[in-house]
């Protein structure tokens, strides 16, 4: 479901930062050189632009010095969230509902115990859902799913993913850009109502397997079972 944006105060952001940097740094051996040469080289020529020509290129070698750590961090801290999330249980349901957009994610509508799972996912292009695990397993909770669902969405677009590395999966790391690129079938009033009907569907209570107890049989059954 989408979250509404939350107001981050300035300390809580650059803490947040901290957290990137630690993170990425534990995660990117080449995370550190980069960062030193992104500050170092706009500074050195920062310097030669001072002493050729005037004070006014400190601030703007400065500012050309923070651009160059911002990339360098955004590059270099999404690789390593993808690498730590290379065969997660549940990594391409939390990649989702950390994307910016109106993405409605419900994680594991479908699993195993051996940790396989189907995410359901709504958004502008439509259904998705992005199964992990066992590619032969998954391939079956997909197919469930996909006969479930099929009975509510109507003519919006369903798409299906299998996130692993090989022929036929679709990396991780290319979860996001895959999604982005999908053609924009749906408005955001269709997504609400679609959002809507497959709430009701997963909320369905579900019939408990094995026998049925004594207080919850219908009136008459156990005299049609003694008469057998």
């Amino acid at each position: 479901m989408a979250k509404p944006q939350e107001k981050v105060s300035f300390g809580q952001r650059l803490k947040q930062i901290g957290m990137v940097f630690q993170f990425t740094a534990k995660q990117d051996r080449w995370f550190a050189p980069l960062i030193a040469a992104a500050v170092l080289i706009p500074l050195a020529l920062t310097v030669v632009a001072v002493i050729l020509w005037s004070w006014i290129w400190l601030p703007l070698g400065i500012l050309f010095a923070l651009l160059a750590v911002l990339i360098v961090l955004n590059l270099r801290s999404n690789a390593a969230m993808m690498n730590a999330a290379e065969g997660q249980p549940g990594a391409a349901a939390q990649i989702m509902d950390n994307m910016r957009g109106d993405w409605r994610v419900t994680p594991a509508v479908s699993s195993t115990t051996q940790m396989d799972m189907v995410h359901l996912v709504i958004g502008r292009p439509g259904v998705i859902l992005l199964a992990e695990g066992n590619p032969q397993r998954v391939r079956g909770l997909l197919g469930q799913e996909k006969r479930r669902l099929a009975k509510v969405i109507g003519s919006a677009p369903l798409h299906d993913y299998v996130i692993g590395q090989e022929d036929g999966e679709l990396p991780i790391r290319k979860l996001r850009t895959t999604l982005l690129r999908l053609p924009r079938a749906l408005s955001g009033k269709d997504v609400n109502a679609l959002d809507k009907r497959l709430k009701a569907l997963t909320a369905r209570p579900q019939m408990p397997k094995g026998a049925i107890p004594k207080n919850m049989r219908p009136p008459g059954a156990s005299r049609q079972s003694r008469g057998r």
